[in-house]
């Protein structure tokens, strides 16, 4: 990964440790350093403060050390100006200020890179550079047959709530009401849907599978205030032990192992940003932990710290019994990142969904990448994918800036998801404001973003698509007045035409579990509730016998995973265009409206896959809150 010399003329302080030239020096963008430094490289970085206006004394303070903003390095005077030096590993984000005079706080004012420090103030920011350029090692050569991420159908398996296969396992946290405690589900409950066909059936080929590690049989408070238990797997007791809710680490690899043998790639749920006051680690490095409070006030996340501002939402804590890692102090951001790769290792997993990204230090990111990319990929042959949570739906450079080859494959497109809300379920707007944001959508992230219409931290998605849609559900509603599952077909169809976009256009699809039958529940924990296997009714039956013909579609269909879209027709309520990949071509149109409607721009004769009828075009007529899929004959 090459320097960017522009970023380098930031850090007007520093020094590169191959040659120990200045940095402010002119440099020739064709003449770069040939040489390239390991990663892990260590160099010194110099920080400089200018004789004069009084100053007697210079003290360094800032984030290169565990305890760098307590206890200062002492700046000597060189020639014209107070040095100071401190070692930091190649590519670190050093924050930092000047003590003068042992009172005044101040930035560097050679230096325009600023941060800002949480208090009001800003802090300086450098990057350490060893040399002009990072060595990165060559790239594993993958398997010809590997698995390409882009033809992904992701269902989110919430354990706990999934399948109880191996009732011994079963138990319940004292004082915790049902909706919030463990209710049976395990491994090997998704041992026995994987066996039965379930995914396949779907056409769902990774599995994304929540925490598995150790939660503390206690209970902790919710944001309503009532006991909760971890059956969640969020609140991490033991980085190292499985879950005994949900079986031992031989059924977590049993599961894995089936699944690779009927072509189905598993994705781990990890949660670096924080674990719970029970995990042993917090009392025996308290230092890799932002504190609960500092300048006299609480920082819990929406709590006396902002989850939007820049600095708090990295060292606020979820709730005041979960710490959050400081992943500024290098030894826990190794501790973690190692925990990690052992589990990638002794499970034998196909990637990660990475929970609460904002919330933590890109450094972290940026370390696990380059350990897959050297310790993982070159024994598998195959990209470990990555995709990250950033719960975003406004600002899209927000999920952006995580996405790179060095970083995320993706994120969850969450502003993607809004827009698709408002127009298919709730149709609010029209499907021209649907169309514009595709237009700079379809090639706005670098990497490969995860789709979706529902998730475990929003009510249930057939709510939202009722002839009167649920904007929110009301407090205590999830325990109090739960909702029950509609009874007329209107909102499932929408949902059908909702997942037909998702399964017709390029990302990782994803199917929140239950909502292939259009599942009920308001809020947490009433939107996770236990999966229904029986008692199905014609509309429950109707939407899954629709996803199971999208999923073989896609995957029978390149186009539709790795083609270009491109716009046909769009009105106020219907919405056509064409996927194509050079080999491939698949027409799509959909009508959100409750009225019949007619759709241009098809091919003058085809074959609908969804109905598996002949279709004359180029005008289709649409029935009401439905979609078509057609081929040319």
């Amino acid at each position: 990964m090459s320097r960017s010399l522009a970023a380098l003329a930031l850090a007007s302080t520093l020094f590169g440790c191959s040659d120990r030239r200045l940095l402010d020096e002119t440099l020739s963008p064709s003449e770069p350093d040939p040489s390239c430094v390991p990663s892990g490289t260590t160099c010194p970085v110099v920080f400089r403060y200018p004789l004069g206006g009084g100053v007697t004394s210079v003290e360094l303070r800032g984030d290169f050390a565990p305890d760098g903003w307590t206890k200062g390095v002492p700046m000597l005077i060189e020639g014209s100006h107070f040095q100071a030096e401190v070692q930091a590993l190649d590519g670190a984000k050093i924050r930092y200020k000047f003590v003068l005079n042992g009172k005044d706080w101040v930035k560097d004012p050679k230096n325009g890179w600023s941060e800002p420090d949480g208090v009001g103030a800003e802090n300086s920011v450098v990057v350490a550079a060893c040399g002009f350029e990072t060595c990165v090692p060559e790239p594993p050569t993958l398997n010809p047959d590997a698995f390409d991420w882009r033809s992904a159908i992701l269902y989110f398996v919430f354990v706990d709530r999934f399948q109880n296969g191996d009732p011994s396992n079963d138990g319940a946290v004292p004082g915790v009401a049902g909706p919030a405690n463990y209710q049976g589900g395990d491994w090997r409950g998704v041992i026995d849907k994987l066996e039965e066909g379930y995914f396949e059936s779907l056409g769902v080929n990774a599995l994304w599978l929540t925490v598995p590690q150790d939660n503390p049989s206690v209970p902790g408070a919710g944001s309503d205030g009532r006991p909760y238990s971890g059956y969640h797997g969020y609140w991490v007791s033991d980085l190292d032990r499985p879950e005994e809710h949900f079986g031992t680490l031989d059924t977590l690899k049993e599961l894995v192992d089936k699944a690779h043998a009927r072509g189905i790639k598993v994705l781990l749920d990890y949660a670096m940003n924080h674990v719970h006051e029970k995990n042993p680690i917090v009392a025996e490095h308290p230092d890799w932990f932002w504190p609960l409070s500092y300048d006299g006030h609480s920082c819990v996340c929406g709590d006396g710290c902002d989850w939007n501002d820049s600095y708090q939402q990295r060292r606020c804590w979820f709730t005041s019994y979960l710490p959050d890692w400081n992943f500024t102090n290098p030894a826990a951001r190794a501790y973690s990142v190692d925990n990690a790769v052992a589990w990638i290792e002794k499970t034998g997993i196909d990637g990660f969904r990475l929970d609460a990204v904002k919330h933590i230090e890109l450094e972290w990111l940026l370390d696990l990448r380059k350990r897959v990319a050297s310790e993982i990929e070159p024994k598998t042959g195959e990209h470990f994918y990555m995709v990250g949570e950033t719960f975003e739906s406004g600002n899209r450079d927000v999920l952006k800036f995580y996405v790179g080859s060095d970083r995320l494959d993706g994120q969850f497109d969450f502003p993607l998801r809004a827009v698709l809300a408002e127009k298919l379920l709730r149709r609010t707007g029209t499907m021209h404001d649907l169309d514009g944001f595709l237009a700079s959508n379809d090639s706005y992230y670098p990497g490969l973003m995860s789709t979706f219409i529902g998730n475990h931290d929003i009510l249930r998605t057939v709510h939202v698509a009722e002839d009167q849609p649920w904007d929110a559900w009301a407090p205590g509603q999830p325990w109090d007045a739960p909702p029950s599952l509609p009874k007329y077909a209107a909102p499932f169809e929408r949902l059908g035409v909702a997942y037909t976009f998702l399964f017709t256009t390029k990302g990782v699809p994803l199917l929140y579990y239950g909502d292939e039958i259009g599942l009920p529940g308001a809020g947490d924990p009433d939107n996770r509730r236990f999966m229904q296997w029986e008692g199905l009714d014609a509309n429950q039956l109707a939407l899954r016998g629709l996803l199971e013909k999208l999923g073989k579609i896609r995957r029978d269909h390149s186009a539709l995973w790795r083609g270009v879209r491109s716009t046909l027709e769009v009105s106020n309520d219907t919405y056509a265009y064409v996927m194509s990949d050079g080999a491939d071509t698949v027409y799509v149109a959909l009508n959100r409206g409750d009225a019949s409607a007619s759709i241009a721009g098809m091919p003058k004769s085809g074959r609908d896959l969804l109905r598996d009828v002949l279709v004359e075009g180029p005008s289709v007529s649409m029935p009401p809150r439905s979609a078509r899929v057609i081929v040319a004959e």
